[in-house]
């Protein structure tokens, strides 16, 4: 019987958890068809102000309400990066941190945001998961 041929693997760079920048993210519910460099700093982060409720900002004619959402405590969000696309599903892959982050905003499409929307609410899963498992005196 022929063996089949090993599965591909991801590798991930640990080394570059320590260099990575801590920068502000934001999480849009929209697709932007561009590979490169957006100057978020430059554009988005000026027109964002506070509202009632969160905050706001006219995105491409759009109007977007945001909240800023905690990583759980104990956890670290991070942003990975593939330097080299493989050529096939069968290479294996190399990725690096290019971000860290504890915070980040999340934006809705013109309604506010709520503890009831499935990022937040999956975000208190750890804390649930470690009540569940623990031990009852």
């Amino acid at each position: 019987m022929a063996e089949s041929p090993a599965a591909p693997s991801v590798r991930l760079e640990l080394g570059t958890l320590h260099s990575a920048d801590q920068e502000p993210l934001h999480l849009l519910p929209c697709v932007i068809q561009s590979r490169g460099a957006a100057r978020v700093k430059e554009f988005f982060t000026p027109a964002m102000r506070n509202a009632s409720g969160g905050k706001k900002v006219s995105f491409r004619g759009r109007m977007f309400r945001g909240q800023e959402v905690t990583v759980p405590q104990g956890y670290m969000g991070i942003v990975l990066k593939e330097d080299n696309k493989p050529f096939s599903e069968e290479e294996d892959r190399s990725l690096t941190v290019r971000t860290t982050f504890q915070s980040f905003t999340q934006w809705n499409l013109e309604m506010p945001p709520s503890a009831d929307d499935a990022l937040v609410m999956s975000l208190a899963w750890p804390k649930i998961a470690s009540a569940v498992h623990a031990n009852i005196d």
